[in-house]
Order: C-alpha cells, then structure tokens, then sequence
C-alpha cells in the first residue's frame, strides 16, 4: 500500500473557518436535530453519529471514485453475481487464520487447493502444497522465500557469509518481484526488452545464472502487454545450463492472470507442472479467477519445494494445521467466494468466461487497428489484454492524451511509457474482463472514434505531465 503522511492543515486555523453543517435530511426523524457542523475529517469526532448520517457521509464522497467497472486498467475482478456477494457478507466476519473455530472455511481452502493442483497437472495432486494469500503479491513473496531458503540450505557453507543470491526475471515483472528482491536482500538479475520482444528472453535469462541463482521467474502473462513469456522454452534453455554446468535452478510460475486462462483456453501451452522444473506457481483469484479483490494461490510441485521449517503449525480440530503466510487475520469471505466461483462454473463455464473476455479483446483490438491511427502491439489472444502505440504517422496527439480525453467520458484507459531499452514506446492497454461486455466495447470504441478528429486538430501532443495523464504509473499497479 502506499504510505500516506499526516493530514496538513490549512493555513488559517480550522477554529476561524466556518465548518458546512451536515445536510438536514442526512439527521434522524427530526431532520435538523443535533445537526451542527460537520464532524472533523483528519481526527475522531467528539461524539458519535447516527449511523445513517455517518453512511450517507462516506458514501457521498466514495461517489467521485471512478466507476469500477469503466476501469479498463485493472485486472482485478469487479463483477460478481449477487449470489456470491450474499455468501461473501455472510462470510466476512470469519478469521481465516483460526481454522479450530472455522474448520469448514479451512476446508474449503484445502479443497481450492487440490483442484488448482489439478487444474495445474501437479504430478500427485494429492502431494501439492498451497496456500490462499490475500493476493499474488504476497503468494510471489512465499514462493520467493521458499526459492531462497532452498538455495541456502543447499549453500550453508557460503551463505551469509559469502555468497549473495540472485534471482533471474525479465524487466516486465510486476513491482512485487523488485519488493522482495529489496525485502529478502535478493539481487534482481532483469533481462531487458530488446527491439519488438516485449518479455525475458529465455537464452538471456540462463545466461544470468550462476552458483548463486535462487530461481527463475517466468511470466504467464505480462502486465505490459498480456502476452505469455515462453516457459517451456524457459525451462528448456535450463536444463541445457544443468548439462553443461551442473546448476540446478528452479522456476517460479508468475500467473497471476494467466494461470486462470491458459488452462481453459490454451490447453496444448505446457507452462504448469508438467514441466520439471517447475517448482511453483501463483495466480490471483481476485483477477481472471473471478471473485473480488482480497484473494490469492500459491502452489509448490511437492513438499520438497516448500522447505518444512518455513511452515509453522497450529491446532486444528486437535490435529495439525500446517500455515505459510506473511499476513495473520483476514477474512474467509474471499475463499467462500472462490469455491463458489469454481462450483458454480466449473471447467466450461471458465473456459466460456474467459474465451467472452479474449473475443471482445481481440475484437476491440482489430476495430482499433482500423482505425489507421493507432499500431498494436499485442492482439487480446493470450491474456483478454492488448497494447496499442500511436501511428509513425500521427504527431498531433500522443497515448497520454488519449487516455486524458477518454476519462473525461469516465473510462480509465492506462497510458504508460515501457522500461530501459524500451523507454522509447508509449503505450495505453485494455484489459478485458468478466463484466465488461460487447456492448460496453462498443461504447468505448464509439466514444475514441467521437475523440479522434478533435485529437486529429492538435497542433501538438499537449498532455505535459506524463506521470499525470492519467494518474496510472505502471510499476504502482498491484498484480496481486
């Protein structure tokens, strides 16, 4: 989360300011009774409200959030049938943490493991480990300490005397990967996008590796672009490192996104377990799993690859409950939510969700190209996510004041510069998602062609503040 400092008050002394009373109508039955002023925003009132009028208060000021489901930014699930959203608030008041007095929330998470390891052809799914996270950010640090505490048992002789671990990823990884390299004293090894290759390449990240390399990270679907890195061929370049040197490093699976589509609709891909050097993989519930933000997955192939003394052990049902967290209480809403996502649709009704997604993708992505004033780079048939840059030709306007002008009609259309080597392209993307339907593109692409021609007159791109153009920096965006 961001860090936010104290509130700074205004010059002139809030005692010699006339505070807005509160609307009448917002009181109890007598509308103007014990209406004053309005209570204090940056410290805890004197009194108490009634509680209509604390409602109205912050539900008033939540209105000029942007509209949940216009954010074309996000990967984050924001629809849910209203079924799962009465199972969610019947759920919320239960601590997952405390599986004696919640055995059937424990067990439903156990149960959301096993078809994830099954989903994800773990060779015994009955051996597989996982674990529910409050997102793929903190399932990519578990998977990360377990990567790094394998290493260092295997080089007890070396670490932390001598040796400095490392870990192999391409630029585009999500911000998380940099936050544990930084919290778990890991050096980040990045491979660099070079000319039209957007993601790691896999001959570059073997070439990376060495005696102190914890891992590798392999991306099942890039936030920049929504194109899967090959980690097959990943894998491949690997073991051929092992052939000829003897180093053994494993692959973490960052699905965040992807691991909830591929197995649906690209079945022949083989990125999961089916290859032996993977070791884990994570994906977001909250994303093209389906269920509103708060929940996570992380897997391990078998118990080896989870070392047992990062696994700490609480009662349950007087019996033992292995746990691997960063985080303690949260609640078991999101869990419910995810079991009933996968009862409730099943393998084809995944595989009918997210093919939804990729065709409106895809078919937003070739009405945009028609256009003639924009190039893509990517299509919507991997992720239901494409990027797209202006045209050689176009020099009146830029991405930055695209995404401007479209927020004004309330959509939330990222526009973002890519990393070193790449710095040079700018870039807006579109994430499709369960909810954003046919009809919904049609209005995005209506209001873009309405943008065009007066975007056509500029003399010149005038968005100034890139960082501000549309409030979104890529690298802030969470993926878990």
């Amino acid at each position: 989360m961001p860090l936010h400092h104290g509130h700074q008050p205004p010059r002139d002394d809030d005692s010699t300011r006339r505070r807005l009373a509160v609307k009448p109508f917002y009181g109890q039955t007598d509308p103007t009774g014990g209406m004053t002023e309005a209570p204090p925003a940056h410290r805890l009132p004197d009194t108490p409200l009634p509680p209509m009028t604390a409602y109205r208060l912050v539900h008033d000021e939540l209105m000029l959030d942007g509209n949940a489901r216009l954010n074309l930014a996000t990967f984050v699930t924001t629809w849910m049938e209203p079924q799962a959203g009465v199972l969610m608030s019947e759920c919320r008041d239960k601590n997952m943490i405390d599986k004696d007095e919640y055995p059937r929330t424990a067990e439903l998470e156990r149960r959301c493991v096993a078809m994830l390891a099954d989903l994800w052809h773990a060779p015994d799914p009955s051996a597989a480990v996982g674990c529910s996270t409050t997102g793929s950010s903190e399932a990519c640090m578990l998977a990360g300490m377990a990567l790094k505490r394998r290493w260092a048992l295997r080089n007890a002789g070396r670490y932390p005397s001598t040796a400095r671990p490392n870990l192999v990823m391409g630029v585009n990884v999500q911000v998380c990967w940099e936050k544990f390299c930084n919290f778990w004293e890991v050096e980040a090894r990045q491979v660099p996008m070079e000319g039209d290759r957007f993601h790691l390449d896999p001959q570059a990240a073997a070439e990376l590796c060495d005696e102190n390399t914890i891992g590798a990270v392999g991306i099942l679907g890039s936030t920049f672009d929504g194109s899967y890195e090959p980690i097959a061929d990943l894998c491949a370049a690997l073991d051929a490192l092992q052939e000829r040197t003897g180093l053994d490093i494993p692959v973490h699976v960052d699905g965040a996104s992807g691991a909830m589509v591929a197995p649906f609709l690209d079945e022949d891909l083989v990125w999961d377990f089916r290859l032996p050097r993977v070791a884990s993989i994570n994906t977001s519930g909250h994303k093209y799993g389906l269920v509103y933000p708060g929940v996570g997955w992380a897997l391990w192939r078998d118990a080896h690859a989870l070392p047992e003394e990062l696994v700490f052990r609480v009662n349950y049902l007087g019996g033992d409950m292995p746990t691997f967290a960063l985080n303690f209480s949260r609640p078991g809403a999101q869990v419910a939510a995810q079991y009933y996502t996968f009862l409730r649709l099943g393998r084809e009704g995944y595989r009918a969700v997210q093919q939804t997604s990729r065709d409106i993708a895809r078919g937003i992505a070739e009405r945009v190209e028609a256009l003639g004033d924009f190039r893509l780079l990517t299509r919507g048939d991997q992720l239901p996510v494409f990027a797209f840059t202006t045209a050689d030709d176009v020099t009146a306007y830029d991405v930055f004041d695209v995404s401007r002008r479209l927020r004004e009609g309330g959509w939330l259309v990222p526009a973002y510069t890519f990393p070193p080597h790449r710095e040079d392209l700018s870039v807006l993307r579109v994430v499709c998602r369960n909810g954003f339907s046919a009809d919904m593109a049609d209005l995005l692409l209506a209001d873009l062609e309405r943008l065009l021609p007066d975007l056509r007159r500029q003399p010149y791109p005038l968005t100034h503040d890139k960082g501000a153009a549309s409030g979104f920096h890529h690298q802030s965006v969470l993926s878990g």
